[in-house]
């Protein structure tokens, strides 16, 4: 049980991290501002705040019952991950905590804003459009969540047999900055700027002390797997 507990704590860690990382808070600060576009109804503020955790959540819960199923019950799928899964987590460890190092550079900032044709049916939908956005950010991959949701995330699940619960915990993760925004915005506006500069300085440090976590395990995992097929 206890193995479990630090398992949904770690897929909440890797939300958190894809939360922070360039591109994702790229698309919660655009979550951000379209939560905060009434700032004069602090319940309003709230609630679409919960409404576009919600939506992520759900989406990456999906995503993991889809994934974990097929990699449970369809044989191909299951005799492959049985044969090769520690072969490949070596390398996707590396290259996630090379991609969270930015050694290798990515353009983060196209395609992270809402677009007016998304805005204007986000916004037929009302309060609900925020689980939308929700939606929609989730699906929105980058290679720095891609690597976390579809290296370490999945490898987590999948090892802990967890379709929704890991999935859920990791979706809860990559909301909590809007989720603390829109309580900031409900309180006070002024706090905005303040906790987002103390964000991006933990993001350097957790973005540095994670990447060389998953390289060095990467690293283990290539050495204890790959070297002895060379």
């Amino acid at each position: 049980m206890s193995l479990f507990v630090f398992g949904m704590g770690m897929a909440l860690w890797f939300g958190i991290l894809t939360s922070i990382s360039p591109c994702p808070l790229a698309t919660n600060i655009a979550a951000v501002s379209y939560i905060g576009r009434r700032p004069d109804r602090a319940g309003y503020v709230m609630s679409a705040g919960f409404l576009y955790a919600l939506g992520r959540m759900v989406t990456y819960m999906l995503l993991g019952i889809v994934l974990v199923s097929s990699a449970q019950f369809v044989p191909a799928v299951a005799n492959f991950l049985q044969k090769y899964m520690n072969i490949m987590l070596g390398p996707f460890l590396f290259l996630a905590g090379v991609i969270l190092l930015d050694i290798i550079p990515f353009n983060f900032t196209r395609g992270t804003g809402i677009n007016d044709t998304v805005r204007n049916r986000v916004d037929k939908a009302g309060i609900w459009g925020a689980g939308i956005l929700g939606i929609i950010f989730a699906l929105s991959f980058c290679p720095v969540s891609a690597a976390l949701f579809f290296g370490s995330l999945f490898s987590l699940a999948l090892h802990h047999e967890s379709k929704i619960i890991m999935p859920a915990m990791y979706g809860i993760g990559t909301a909590l900055p809007v989720l603390g925004f829109a309580l900031l915005l409900a309180i006070s506006t002024r706090l905005v700027g303040k906790v987002y500069n103390s964000i991006a300085l933990f993001a350097l440090w957790a973005k540095r002390i994670t990447a060389i976590v998953f390289m060095g395990a990467g690293g283990v995992y290539m050495v204890r797997y790959i070297a002895p097929l060379l």
